[in-house]
């Protein structure tokens, strides 16, 4: 058979989607909308199927189960997706999963548009290597992946900032028009998570407004350990 034939069946997006609700949202509905396509589990006049993340995983190999599990949790916050627990026994928590086609629907009607700015030309490589094995168009490569970075912190903090807040977006756009990275961000959630956490007074201050501000590669290049709290570490800002 010749090389340039693919050999495993491909995982296919359409990129206009990815550009409306992220790339790895859009990977994963596809997903589900297959397997919605040929599931035979009608509940409540409605199609649904279900696996535990680790299953969904072995289909997309390429990312870890922790990125599934927050894609999922991004696309029912985007109410995309449906959820629930039919299974028969009350201790297995696996999950089933339908789409919410009105809701798909709605952001297929929308003209929402990328500006030309900077950000275009963001983690371009990362972009490349992300996609490479997909098969996907560069063009997405103006994704900011807004929710992955708020939920990671939510994750790491017990907090429960939303990813759709203006205030919050401005402040990730502009660092990644600085040539920051999502790995940069959550090395930042990370260190300052551990330091402050812990302390009533300063686990306020983890909140987008003081990590991703103007102080953000400081955080980002400080020592791991290193405890640091002064005023001018903050971005007091509301």
């Amino acid at each position: 058979m010749s090389r340039l034939l693919i050999k495993e069946s491909p995982v296919m997006i359409i990129p206009s989607l990815a550009v409306k609700i992220g790339l790895n949202e859009a990977v994963v509905l596809q997903q589900i909308h297959y397997w919605l396509g040929i599931s035979k589990h009608k509940i409540q006049g409605r199609t649904w199927v279900y696996n535990t993340y680790e299953e969904w995983q072995k289909q997309l190999p390429f990312w870890s189960v922790s990125t599934i599990k927050r894609t999922i949790l991004s696309l029912e916050m985007k109410g995309l997706l449906l959820s629930a627990n039919f299974n028969q026994m009350k201790m297995d928590k696996t999950k089933w999963y339908s789409i919410d086609y009105d809701k798909l629907q709605e952001h297929e009607d929308s003209t929402i548009e990328c500006p030309t700015s900077p950000v275009e030309d963001f983690a371009a490589e990362e972009v490349a290597e992300n996609t490479k094995e997909m098969n996907v168009s560069p063009s997405v490569k103006k994704i900011i992946p807004f929710a992955e970075i708020i939920q990671y912190l939510n994750e790491k903090t017990g907090k429960n900032f939303r990813p759709g807040s203006n205030k919050t977006k401005e402040l990730i756009h502009a660092r990644y028009g600085e040539g920051f990275t999502l790995e940069d961000f959550k090395r930042v959630i990370d260190l300052k998570s551990v330091e402050w956490q812990s302390d009533p007074l300063w686990n306020r201050f983890l909140r987008p407004e003081t990590l991703f501000g103007t102080k953000f590669e400081a955080y980002l290049n400080q020592q791991e350990g290193k405890k640091k709290m002064s005023e001018e570490d903050f971005n007091f800002d509301d």
